[in-house]
């Protein structure tokens, strides 16, 4: 194994920042409380953790040079403790430690915890995958840190970058109130429709400038990288449980929406209920699997979900055989309201948004039929640029975030 010394961090950390995108950010950048010194932030792969760490420190107050950036998987850490690399960069004058992939660090918790006791100097922000279970994590960390969730891009986001056109995001109240005016505004600025298309196809996720053409083969890379190398970094899951966790994917991947029956799903991963349930919570934290509950469940209890999509509609293209208009809709609706929202499945419509708002999803010939006498419930509709009443178009419920 060749031997690396802690310059080579900096050296990696010096080429990484001249590469960093200075034109788009994300909206947590500006959310997060920078003032804070133990900050986490969670995410899926390829959401764009790493770049905002980046730009954080190009836009810093303090000189850069009182920053460094690591990544956790960097084989320096192979022989070399966190501790070391604060030693030294303390020593040398430094404030800010970002800390990368963290959960590729066997007791990150427990490191996390010596670092800020030990050094009160300094201000650490770190980011791990979606599947940490931070609040039940070891290390006493819960009264030292705040934690943000980071997910893909918003459809608004989406046009941010695409495009350079900055929009606004919207409440969830704003949109069910105001949805004609705000519609309007933005589709006389922007051929919306035409936008829409691309972002259900590959506008999630921020690295898509980079491959466009191969963008489903990164997809499915990533998915990789989820299963074999976060998903046991994260959890004490054997090569056995890794490849009925994939298979799990790929049976589920090939036939949403669905509540697929338990104990067939079972005997055919040759598995046990708990583990089965345990696979497919692992799958939705890892960001690959939308599920939605009926409200009336316990949801202090792991239980079979009502019905399961896939996470978001760039996954359906990169892992489904086939792409199903309604469930494309569906998927983009949970996707996007998740962020900020409780979503759970009604006796009847399609979502039940945060217990109060009743929505049904389809297409521009859908009608209030299925919930005509019920209260404050709306139509979000696809193929609709502009909406009226209680019919609001789909793509507008993209500018929550």
């Amino acid at each position: 194994m060749p031997s690396f010394n802690i310059l080579d961090l900096v050296t990696s950390f010096q080429r990484r920042l001249n590469h960093v995108p200075r034109v788009f950010s994300r909206f947590l950048l500006g959310k997060i409380d920078w003032g804070d010194r133990l900050i986490g932030i969670r995410g899926a792969r390829g959401c764009g953790k790493t770049t905002m760490l980046l730009q954080r420190i190009l836009g810093e107050d303090t000189e850069q040079h009182k920053s460094l950036y690591a990544s956790l998987d960097h084989l320096w850490f192979s022989n070399h403790s966190l501790e070391e690399l604060a030693e030294y960069h303390v020593a040398h004058g430094g404030t800010h430690l970002y800390l990368d992939e963290v959960h590729h660090l066997d007791n990150w918790q427990t490191s996390l915890k010596n670092l800020y006791d030990d050094f009160p100097e300094l201000q650490i922000v770190y980011t791990g995958s979606s599947l940490l279970k931070i609040d039940s994590a070891g290390g006493d960390l819960s009264r030292r840190q705040i934690v943000y969730d980071l997910p893909g891009l918003s459809f608004r986001e989406f046009i941010e970058l695409e495009n350079g056109i900055q929009f606004p995001t919207f409440s969830l109240d704003d949109i069910l109130s105001r949805h004609l005016e705000i519609a309007t505004g933005i589709s006389s600025k922007i051929s919306i429709m035409a936008m829409f298309d691309k972002y259900l196809r590959y506008g999630y996720y921020p690295f898509y400038r980079e491959v466009r053409r191969g963008f489903d083969l990164r997809l499915q890379q990533i998915v990789n990288q989820v299963l074999e190398r976060d998903y046991p970094a994260t959890e004490s899951v054997t090569v056995a449980t890794i490849r009925k966790t994939r298979k799990m994917l790929q049976v589920l991947s090939e036939s949403v929406p669905q509540t697929p029956n338990l104990n067939e799903l079972c005997v055919e991963l040759e598995t046990d209920r708990n583990q089965a349930l345990k696979m497919l919570d692992a799958l939705a934290r890892a960001g690959l699997l939308g599920l939605l509950m009926k409200a009336a469940k316990n949801l202090k209890r792991l239980g079979w979900p009502e019905k399961i999509l896939m996470h978001n509609t760039n996954l359906m293209y990169a892992l489904g055989t086939s792409v199903v208009e309604g469930t494309l809709r569906e998927t983009f609706f949970l996707n996007q309201l998740q962020v900020g929202h409780q979503l759970h499945l009604p006796e009847k419509g399609d979502f039940l948004v945060d217990g109060k708002h009743l929505f049904e999803v389809g297409g521009r010939r859908k009608s209030f039929r299925q919930i005509q006498d019920i209260a404050d419930s709306y139509l979000a509709v696809d193929d609709l640029e502009i909406g009226f009443g209680n019919r609001i178009p789909l793509w507008l419920f993209g500018f929550l975030y």
